[in-house]
């Protein structure tokens, strides 16, 4: 486990505040001490050892769940790819590619430039058919954005979602008819339209003629990703092989890795990061973000500088914590988005007065300082804050094999008579 664990990373760790790990400390439930080098407050790890949600830190389950290997050479075709986070991820973890779809020009070159081997479809998925693929792909993968349903009628179906993403989704897994697929998103597809869409997608994944075996919330810091993001998987299993198998998701590992892990030399990189493009901040915002601390915000500037720079928000309720915000070294970054120096979820260098720049963002998402990025610095930075994290994706991926492999050495001669295979039902497309 980690040898030192800050108050920050424990209350992330265990989905409390760190008010809330302040009172223990006050109360004695867990004990702290001083890094004489640093000055930092760290967590005695013998005081948490009785907490059951901690029990990973001290186990080394991740090591035999690493080894796990494919029993045959599984095929995979990945929709709305972006710049290849999840792909990479999954062809680390022993995936083949057969195709990879992507409507963004920039993204779609992202994934030639780095894996020209790769049958890359640059073109709008309502375009493509994947037909020619049926029975002859393991898995479909993906994260398709989330948009609301139609529900004339109430069907709650197949039909209920024509004209989104989702709809495009469930057509190639209908066509394709692989053994397992699955879908990442974002958490707020859990409540988006009061529940509704995810009731409708639960429907569908029945209706298409499989099983969903896993929807769970995952944290990316449990699965060697050092920063605060989280991402919505669900897992489905074809009807005909559900019944024999069963899914565990990838056990988390026993270290907690930082923004030092990422843009250090460490265990995550053989190297410091190596220099690259990125944002700069204008004179004055330059001028006050550099009386804030590390791990600082706007709460942290004299009170005339908050007025300042906060102007009318000055007043409104809320913490609003992303707002100048600068990141520690000891701790995980915050999720990245779209852009670094948006002023509501600002990412500023933990030493440095600057925005992230590119192949640090890169290294937060744990992609290789070998992965390059097409486009402009607007589209790279876009690109890497929508992707999903290398090392998260490769350890899903672990856990997708190993459903594969039991699929692979189940005996299966008899099928359940009440179970067709999605290939025999019939839609109106």
């Amino acid at each position: 486990m980690n040898e030192k664990i800050s108050k920050e990373i424990l209350a992330d760790v265990l989905g409390t505040s760190k008010r809330v790990v302040n009172g223990w400390a006050k109360s004695g439930r867990i004990q702290t001490s001083i890094d004489g080098k640093n000055g930092h407050e760290y967590v005695n790890k013998e005081s948490i050892q009785n907490f059951k949600e901690l029990d990973f830190l001290f186990d080394n389950s991740w090591d035999k769940f690493s080894t796990i290997t494919p029993k045959k050479e599984y095929k995979i075709i990945e929709l709305f790819a972006g710049c290849g986070g999840l792909a990479l991820g999954l062809e680390n973890a022993g995936f083949k590619s057969l195709l990879t779809n992507e409507i963004d020009n920039d993204a779609s070159k992202t994934l030639k430039l780095n894996r020209p081997n790769w049958n890359v479809v640059n073109d709008d998925i309502s375009n493509v058919s994947f037909k020619k693929y049926l029975d002859k792909v393991d898995m479909i993968s993906g994260g398709f954005p989330c948009q609301a349903f139609s529900y004339a009628g109430n069907k709650f179906g197949f039909d209920d979602t024509r004209g989104t993403l989702f709809y495009e989704f469930a057509r190639a897994v209908k066509e394709v008819n692989p053994k397992i697929f699955v879908a990442e998103n974002v958490r707020g597809l859990l409540t988006h339209d009061n529940g509704r869409t995810l009731q409708t997608i639960k429907s569908v994944i029945s209706e298409l003629g499989y099983d969903l075996v896993s929807e769970e919330v995952l944290k990316a810091i449990f699965y060697k990703v050092p920063q605060k993001r989280e991402r919505l998987i669900l897992v489905a299993v074809r009807k005909d092989l559900s019944p024999y198998v069963r899914y565990t998701k990838p056990p988390k590992n026993n270290k907690i890795f930082t923004l030092s892990d990422a843009l250090k030399s460490g265990v995550l990189y053989n190297q410091d990061c190596p220099n690259s493009d990125g944002q700069v901040y204008p004179n004055r915002k330059k001028e006050i973000m550099s009386l804030i601390p590390q791990g600082g915000y706007w709460k942290d500037l004299p009170d005339e500088l908050q007025r300042e720079y906060m102007k009318g928000s000055y007043h409104l309720g809320g913490g609003k914590t992303g707002v100048a915000r600068r990141l520690s070294w000891s701790q995980p970054s915050l999720t990245l988005t779209c852009a670094p120096a948006q002023k509501q979820t600002e990412r500023c260098h933990p030493e440095e007065t600057r925005p992230l720049s590119v192949r640090e963002y890169a290294r937060i998402q744990t992609f290789p300082d070998s992965w390059e990025f097409a486009g402009s610095k607007t589209s790279q930075y876009k690109q890497i804050g929508n992707a999903v994290p290398v090392n998260f994706a490769y350890s899903i991926g672990l856990s997708l094999i190993k459903l594969l492999n039991d699929i692979e050495n189940s005996d299966m001669k008899t099928v359940l008579p009440d179970v067709q295979s999605s290939s025999q039902l019939s839609f109106k497309l």
